[in-house]
């Protein structure tokens, strides 16, 4: 039996969401089921027009344990379009069960996706970029603004307001779900982007959140990433590959691969046939293509190793069968630009200050992956008149809330000192070092959810180091 003050906040909780919750069977994809509950409130699309139409906002709250205390804990996903219900239906089902011995977990769902998605729909843009011709970066770039101009009109065409989709009303969302639940205040849980939504909460309702989780953090101003930072992580995967010696000997100048590598594509772009469930597609194969894959592939260093070897393949053997297998997961070929309302809103709503732009112009001219780590930004940026977050909202939050910060070595997404650096005006922030994993770090070691637990029970961590398995860099997964 829960005993003492704290034990009032999931009893409240249940009290204040029972009307609009329904118990269910929660089944992973691995057919692990439990009991859990499944509910719902209601908000405006957009906050700033009194008139605005109300949607829904879904979620699922497994129960927390028998002895447990502590406040609800709010899962925040990733992307931008990342779903806490489908994450916790995945491989981290685990591990939202473990967080259950310290209070209620909320797989939440914020507005635009999973339980919340209201049927958004995409946007099949009249814009097209040529499959089999070459293009110019800028006429890449100029494409994807048409689109997102023509995206903008059919949304609003359709009667959605997607000047609401952003981090700030998110947070409304957040605030909303803690009134609805009954709870004085919530732990929030988040990775990648989900900590941006975090931080953006600790400024705006900071008496509202009792501590912080967060794994690769993307700070308020870094919904693009500086290329400087992507050179210093090269260097780690080179450090990592070095204590391999089959990939030592394999990829002994992984920076020096890419460079050479580009400079064939951007002398002569290979012609590729890309194999799709429509059939055989013909593809022109450019430097900014390999630049935009291997931007997405670097988040872990599993994929990684694949980056690797679709490089060194090119490179020595004039063949690009790895390239080929990897085109159609980054592009719908055969159709013109698609764009998702809330993935594509939530990022240009953030935004990009002007001195950090003019920092990431002039790194992307000579660096190895370009511009293209967090493609379409900083491409999109302003593209939409009229709309988005000031540098009031990108600036760093300040307080004293407790944080536990979970960092990656060999993150390819988002680096650990700028992690740190998002985070330089919280007071009380346990920092923890991940060697050798990646961006998605919660499943790549049981000491990591050790730690979150003490965390969680009130120990401090900060400065410890956990060691998490180097995968065989020459290893692929198919």
């Amino acid at each position: 039996m829960r005993s003492g003050l704290l034990s009032l906040i999931p009893a409240i909780a249940l009290v204040g969401a029972a009307s609009a919750e329904e118990p269910i069977t929660f089944t992973s994809q691995e057919g692990a089921s439990v009991d859990a509950f499944q509910g719902a409130f209601t908000v405006p699309e957009d906050r700033s027009n009194p008139d605005s139409r109300m949607i829904e906002i879904g979620y699922v709250r497994f129960p927390a344990l028998d002895g447990a205390d502590g406040a609800p804990i709010v899962y925040l996903a990733g992307g931008p379009g990342g779903s806490g219900t489908g994450t916790a239906r995945a491989q981290r089902f685990e591990l939202f069960m473990q967080m259950r011995q310290h209070g209620d977990v909320i797989a939440f769902d914020q507005r635009g996706t999973g339980l919340s998605s209201n049927d958004l729909p995409s946007c099949v843009s009249h814009v097209a970029v040529p499959e089999t011709e070459p293009t110019t970066d800028a006429e890449f770039a100029d494409a994807y603004r048409q689109a997102a101009l023509e995206c903008r009109v059919f949304w609003h065409e359709q009667g959605v307001e997607i000047d609401g989709y952003t981090t700030a009303q998110s947070v409304e969302d957040i605030s909303d779900l803690r009134a609805h639940l009954g709870a004085e205040q919530v732990t929030l849980w988040g990775i990648s982007y989900g900590t941006h939504l975090a931080m953006a909460a600790l400024k705006t309702i900071p008496d509202e959140i009792d501590r912080a989780i967060l794994a690769s953090a993307e700070g308020l101003d870094q919904t693009v990433k500086l290329p400087s930072q992507t050179e210093a992580y090269i260097e780690r995967l080179q450090a990592a590959v070095n204590t391999q010696p089959a990939a030592a000997a394999t990829y002994p100048d992984i920076a020096g691969l890419m460079a050479r590598v580009h400079a064939k594509l951007e002398a002569e772009p290979m012609m590729i046939q890309v194999q799709t469930r429509e059939g055989v597609h013909p593809f022109l194969l450019q430097r900014r293509d390999l630049q935009q894959m291997a931007s997405g592939l670097i988040s872990d260093p599993g994929f990684a190793a694949i980056v690797l070897a679709m490089y060194a393949e090119i490179d020595q053997a004039d063949s690009a069968f790895i390239a080929s297998g990897i085109v159609g997961r980054f592009y719908e070929l055969g159709q013109p630009i698609i764009l998702r309302p809330m993935s594509t809103a939530m990022d240009l709503a953030s935004g990009i200050s002007e001195a950090r732009l003019t920092r990431v112009e002039h790194e992307a001219r000579t660096s190895l992956l370009g511009a293209y780590l967090n493609f379409p930004m900083p491409q999109l940026n302003g593209v939409w008149s009229g709309f988005g977050l000031d540098d009031d909202f990108r600036a760093a939050p300040v307080g004293d809330t407790p944080i536990l910060l979970l960092s990656g070595t060999l993150d390819g997404r988002t680096y650990p000192d700028s992690q740190r650096e998002a985070l330089s005006g919280m007071a009380n922030v346990d920092w923890v070092i991940v060697e050798n994993a990646g961006h998605n770090l919660f499943m790549t070691t049981p000491e990591v959810h050790a730690v979150m637990h003490r965390f969680m029970a009130g120990e401090t961590v900060d400065g410890e180091r956990i060691i998490a398995p180097l995968p065989d860099l020459t290893d692929l997964p198919f």
